[in-house]
């Protein structure tokens, strides 16, 4: 039977750069993915004729430059279409508009605050320059700091050189980012509500936490280290949707040699005493292989394919306490029509961006009061995009599609998550109901919707408690602790297992970094 040097268990993304690379370096790669198409949760899927939908993930940004390039990944199709403007629609009132031109935004925020608008550039500036520092952070492995071997010890060092050139006042912004709130934070730059609140939620993306909430200023310089073509901060589309990156890194892989399938269901590791030599497939096919690599979450790896009996008690009392809590959910709507905003009616530049349905912090808060008991937020908050406006292919001529993600639909109901079925539909109403009231005549013009509950995303596309970055972004969850102690350098504690999914260093968000990382690792090890 054929052995290969290494066997990846899901074609997500991250999957699928740690094959391209591995197979780069020559190696004989196999990918395993459940479903029927690659791409995890970085997919498009035609879910109604005509309707092509970024079912889960929407947007790219993370996605690391240097992964594009050695790749080639715009040979191989990838086109990133910019996503400039943030808009904030309000019930009353023109709302807020943050668009590609500084002074023209400065100007739209001087109608709040002329304050908020003289300090608007400056806090640009300062989140650009934390971001350039905390960057090369995600684009290796995690230092340990706990290790006293002289590779590590120089890792430590050299990081630590960046942030000696931040400067006292960049390093006070870093020690808050790192432990306030993110309301807490933009409080202390900005004044008006309008402006911080669309702001502010960059820090509770795929968190289990509020605005208010200590460590939700990290997530937000997170999210801020996303480039594009050099311009830190830039956000955009796929062409094609957010399956076009997955199916670029896939037709990559396939450049260098690596073989990919699916529908092939792993369901456990084949083991040769203590050491990973394989899987099993769910057909009850076995597969060799010098190590293998999970790039499902920790949780899914350690509960369904390893016995527990391979594997130390402290690493999994350490697993036990590794938080899944997902918080999100998503609405794909095929439009007859494009919606219709109050704030400022008809097609614009303004709508080609994000739409970010979020008031004022209290209204978030709110959102997240819902949560802490059990339930979907009643007005929740919501980010749009009208991906058809920048891309037609997406839907047949004239029509549209909405993209929804919604905060907060906690995976753990009062009811219990299996009760999701039964709520999935109101709370897609909720959603509509919200963006009614911004958008009136939105209801008349949806031809299709698809609800993806966060017991959806666990059930359909193998996310533990529907978590969108395989375990909280919070600070003890990060870097050398992610997923555990002693175990953040994609190896686990079975001899021939390996990991590579968002659940390792840097964390989550379509960036490949864990995959490269991971694949980076091995080949030093030679490991294969």
């Amino acid at each position: 039977m054929k052995s290969y040097d290494a066997i990846i268990i899901g074609g997500g993304h991250n999957g699928l750069a740690c094959a391209a690379y591995l197979a780069r370096a020559g190696r004989s790669v196999l990918v395993l993915e459940r479903r029927h198409v690659l791409g995890g949760a970085a997919v498009t899927e035609e879910v109604y004729p005509g309707f092509k939908f970024s079912v889960c993930s929407y947007v790219v940004s993370l996605l690391r430059p240097q992964i594009i390039r050695e790749l080639e990944l715009a040979r191989h199709g990838l086109e990133i279409l910019p996503l400039e403007c943030s808009f904030a629609p309000t019930v009353d009132g023109p709302g807020l508009v943050r668009w590609p031109d500084a002074q023209r935004t400065r100007d739209e925020i001087a109608r709040y605050s002329a304050k908020d608008a003289s300090l608007y550039p400056e806090f640009g500036r300062a989140m650009a320059q934390l971001a350039r520092h905390v960057k090369p952070i995600i684009d290796q492995p995690a230092p340990d700091p706990a290790s006293l071997h002289p590779g590590e010890l120089l890792r430590l060092a050299r990081l630590g050189k960046p942030f000696r050139e931040l400067g006292a006042r960049g390093v006070h912004h870093l020690v808050k980012m790192m432990t306030m709130s993110a309301a807490d934070f933009l409080d202390e730059w900005f004044e008006s509500d309008v402006l911080k609140a669309p702001m502010a939620v960059s820090g509770i993306i795929g968190t289990y936490l509020g605005v208010r909430s200590p460590g939700t200023a990290y997530v937000m310089l997170h999210h801020y280290m996303g480039e594009i073509d050099g311009a830190m901060r830039a956000w955009g589309f796929a062409r094609g949707g957010t399956g076009e990156v997955s199916m670029s890194i896939a037709r990559a892989a396939q450049s260098f040699g690596a073989e990919l399938r699916t529908n092939a269901a792993v369901s456990k590791l084949l083991m040769r005493g203590d050491v990973a030599a394989g899987v099993v497939l769910a057909d009850g096919t076995e597969l060799y292989a010098r190590a293998v690599v999970s790039s499902l979450d920790p949780k899914l790896t350690f509960s369904r394919l390893v016995e527990e009996k391979f594997l130390p008690p402290e690493f999994v009392a350490q697993l036990s306490r590794y938080r899944m809590r997902g918080s999100s959910g998503k609405v794909n709507l095929a439009l007859d029509a494009l919606p219709e905003f109050t704030s400022r009616p008809g097609d614009g530049l303004h709508i080609r961006g994000d739409i970010a349905v979020a008031p004022s912090l209290d209204y978030l808060e709110r959102a997240y009061d819902d949560a802490k008991y059990g339930q979907f937020s009643r007005r929740p908050y919501i980010n749009v995009v009208l991906p058809t406006l920048t891309d037609s292919t997406l839907a047949p001529p004239g029509k549209h599609i909405m993209s929804c993600f919604v905060q907060y639909a906690p995976y753990h109901l009062a009811t219990g998550p299996e009760s999701w079925p039964e709520h999935r539909e109101a709370f897609g109403d909720a959603v509509i109901d919200t963006l009614e009231e911004l958008a009136p005549g939105l209801k008349s013009r949806i031809l299709h919707r698809q609800v993806l509950t966060p017991w959806d995303m666990e059930k359909e596309f193998g996310l533990t408690e529907g978590n969108i970055f395989h375990g909280e972004l919070s600070l003890e969850q990060l870097a050398f602790l992610r997923p555990a102690a002693g175990f953040a350098h994609y190896k686990t504690p079975v001899r021939g297992l390996w990991m590579c999914g968002s659940g390792t260093h840097p964390g989550g968000g379509v960036m490949a970094a864990p995959g490269k990382l991971a694949a980076d690792r091995m080949l030093k090890e030679r490991a294969v």
